[in-house]
């Protein structure tokens, strides 16, 4: 009787720390871009909740959250496709479940007065952070109007920097997502974005990108985190509720929401369809993850951001996209 006892209450033990593992919060990085603080609005508003599953999001500065992730301290982080193969470029494999939108605006080269475009930056030093996606940016843009690196001078720069550093002269140009290319039109009278993401529509995809442990161990309830993203696009879509969902947003970055609501129109909002779209599609070129990333992936090697080309469809997984769009 005792052994049977014993038995039990060891299986009743063992039975609540697995509850008690897989009831813990998915832990998730996110930082400051609109398609990403939008996250905010389902905290706040109890959706997660309210579909089962339990999320803690915690706010780092871009960089930080990749390094947070890679380190293992969080589930998941949002990031852009080209910054998920970074994350996995040491081998995690780490897998992109979801993309919340794309960049049409908010990515920009800012000029100081003067500079009307691309070409006048030959010669010019640009601060940027290297081998982030507005090197990126500024590479094709550059290339397009048969310009290459060597003809400007890179300083590297963190992106959270680079509205102070455009403002002291030391650089002629800068490159920053919003809020902080607002911040550099802002703080530099006369000065103008001469190239954006606009420019390259599908060039900067961004997206949630999860451990291969934690998508393995709780796929069910990262379907019903995947899920809830429609109720926040759809929030943001509604003119009956857009202002509220800017305010939190808005509050979320520490901007005012008159501003930040300035900086929507230069994020494209995603629909889970309409991400499971792009997710699904193989073609080349911006139109797809799949190519868009390939096309991330062969800067990143030539920028010496990782050695080797990465493993580009098993770096995203379409499928928990489509599960949470039969919800």
């Amino acid at each position: 009787m005792r052994l049977l006892r014993s038995a039990i209450a060891a299986l009743t033990v063992t039975g609540l720390a697995a509850s008690s593992l897989f009831s813990a919060p998915l832990k998730v990085a996110y930082s400051d871009w609109p398609g990403w603080t939008a996250l905010a609005i389902a905290e706040q508003k109890g959706w997660y909740k309210e579909a089962g599953v339990e999320v803690e999001l915690l706010w780092f500065e871009y960089g930080p959250s990749m390094e947070a992730f890679t380190a293992g301290k969080v589930d998941a982080v949002t990031v852009t496709n080209g910054d998920a193969l970074v994350t996995g470029a040491g081998g995690a494999k780490n897998v992109a479940i979801m993309l919340t939108d794309y960049s049409n605006g908010n990515d920009m080269i800012v000029a100081k007065p003067g500079i009307e475009s691309l070409k006048d930056l030959k010669g010019k030093k640009v601060g940027i952070e290297i081998g982030f996606v507005e090197h990126l940016l500024l590479l094709n843009g550059l290339k397009k109007i048969g310009l290459s690196e060597s003809d400007v001078e890179l300083v590297p720069t963190p992106t959270n920097q680079t509205p102070q550093v455009l403002a002291s002269g030391q650089v002629d140009a800068i490159g920053a997502w919003q809020p902080n290319s607002g911040a550099a039109l802002k703080a530099v009278s006369g000065s103008k974005a001469i190239y954006t993401s606009a420019d390259e529509p599908g060039l900067i995809y961004d997206c949630v990108v999860v451990t291969p442990q934690s998508l393995s161990e709780r796929r069910a309830d990262w379907v019903k985190f995947v899920a809830v993203w429609d109720k926040i696009a759809a929030y943001l879509a509604d003119p009956k509720t857009r202002e509220d969902g800017i305010k939190i947003m808005a509050a979320r970055a520490g901007v005012d929401p008159k501003e930040y609501e300035a900086f929507m129109p230069g994020t494209k909002f995603l629909t889970l369809a309409e991400g499971h779209k792009i997710m699904a599609s193989t073609a080349a070129g911006f139109g797809s993850l799949a190519g868009s990333s390939k096309i991330a992936d062969d800067f990143n090697v030539k920028n010496g951001v990782y050695k080797e080309a990465q493993d580009i469809p098993a770096s995203y997984d379409a499928s928990l996209t489509a599960d949470a769009l039969k919800k």
